[in-house]
């Protein structure tokens, strides 16, 4: 069988606290686009909220299970431990007095010849951002947020495992990911997309993360078709991950698995992509269902807690 390869991060999902606040966060403040606000298919009382870049690119995607007063997560091994976000050269000062400007504390640190700006989101989500050419612009605008300084979409993660060994080995052997360095506790992976392309593994392990608020459910990885996708799930069971059945997810279909240092991973489609049940230019102002939750709209809307994307500037 050829050798696979994902081009790089579909999207990563995580667990928050109030949803207001998640919305503040990253799109009142992160400039980024609420491209669609659905709820958990497999827990319809909760949202699911994606954001990402105009078109709701694959490799610009973060979503949401935001549960307000759920208890807290820990960040450690078997999660994504810091998620990523890549802006143009040249706009790291922006983010600097931007986050200086909403009271978020921020640490610079230096990994791989890159400065990072590194800082937590209201709910404890540890994110950073660093500055690269290459990506194309995000075109949406937000507040102070222009096209020149604005988030492309994901620069990539660092993944924190229970046995970093392992899953170095499933970035190169399974996801066909290349290693390019190591420097301190870290090995740098690269796919080939321009955004969403670098994984740091930190080496060294720490404590075990536990599933909460604040934390990372899953990173999930692209594949460009259904029918690439059908490879993927055959090529993952053949390299010995135990693999879900495929799921649809309405804006792409899905399979998952554990890899050996217990970060759940999945692959995704990019296609339909978000645009498919309401228009590129009105995608997020309301609320979607998928068929089999449309007879429970009128309860949906009254339970859950109302959102409104507002500039903070």
């Amino acid at each position: 069988m050829m050798k696979k390869q994902t081009t790089g991060i579909h999207h990563i999902t995580a667990i928050v606290g109030h949803p207001q606040e998640n919305v503040d966060f990253y799109a009142g403040i992160l400039g980024l686009r609420l491209v669609k606000k659905t709820i958990n298919f497999d827990d319809p009382g909760t949202y699911h909220l994606y954001f990402g870049n105009e078109g709701g690119k694959p490799g610009s995607i973060i979503t949401f299970f935001p549960w307000a007063n759920a208890y807290q997560g820990r960040i450690g091994d078997g999660q994504v431990g810091v998620t990523t976000y890549v802006v143009p050269s040249g706009a790291i000062d922006f983010w600097k007095n931007r986050l200086s400007k909403f009271n978020v504390e921020y640490i610079e640190v230096e990994r791989f010849g890159e400065n990072y700006l590194q800082f937590d989101d209201p709910h404890g989500l540890h994110l950073e951002i660093v500055a690269r050419e290459e990506g194309e612009l995000n075109s949406w605008t937000f507040g102070e947020v222009s096209k020149e300084v604005a988030i492309k979409g994901f620069g990539g993660a660092i993944l924190y495992s229970s046995r970093p060994k392992e899953t170095a080995a499933t970035l190169v052997d399974v996801m066909g990911l290349e290693v390019v360095g190591t420097e301190g506790d870290y090995t740098r992976f690269k796919a080939t997309a321009d955004i969403g392309n670098i994984i740091d593994v930190k080496m060294t392990m720490g404590v075990r993360g536990t599933m909460g608020v604040g934390t990372v459910h899953h990173i999930a990885w692209r594949a460009k078709d259904d029918v690439d996708h059908q490879e993927w799930h055959e090529y993952a069971m053949n390299h010995g991950q135990y693999v879900t059945e495929i799921k649809d997810r309405n804006y792409f279909n899905a399979i998952y698995f554990r890899e050996s240092g217990e970060i759940l991973f999945e692959i995704a489609t990019d296609p339909p992509g978000f645009a498919h049940d309401e228009s590129r230019e009105t995608m997020g102002e309301q609320l979607m269902l998928p068929t089999q939750y449309e007879h429970l709209r009128d309860r949906l809307e009254k339970s859950l807690i109302p959102i409104e994307v507002k500039p903070l500037d």
